[in-house]
């Protein structure tokens, strides 16, 4: 089994990758429509994933205007440091 088929197993790729590309991105302005690009995941998709990442204390919401802020919560950014090291291990 190729070492990144057995983090697809671990972890869903898209929620995954999509905080752990915020925690990376984090100097940055992240925005949903910025994330489902990075991510190769559309839109809706991604919106229902970072509420029910808000939902469970790992994302934030900051509303600007008609565009929504994201950024990641303490709890989050050591939840997105944790599944970068098990990546970076399973890239070894």
């Amino acid at each position: 089994m190729a070492k990144v088929d057995i983090f697809n197993v671990l972890f869903r790729e898209k929620p995954a990758n999509m905080l752990v590309e915020m925690r990376r991105n984090s100097k940055k302005e992240i925005y949903a429509s910025n994330l489902a690009k990075t991510v190769d995941c559309t839109y809706s998709h991604v919106v229902k994933i970072l509420q029910q990442m808000q939902k469970a204390g790992l994302v934030n919401f900051d509303k600007q205007g008609r565009l929504k802020l994201l950024t990641l919560t303490k709890k989050g950014e050591d939840v997105a440091s944790h599944i970068d090291k098990v990546l970076t291990i399973l890239n070894e």
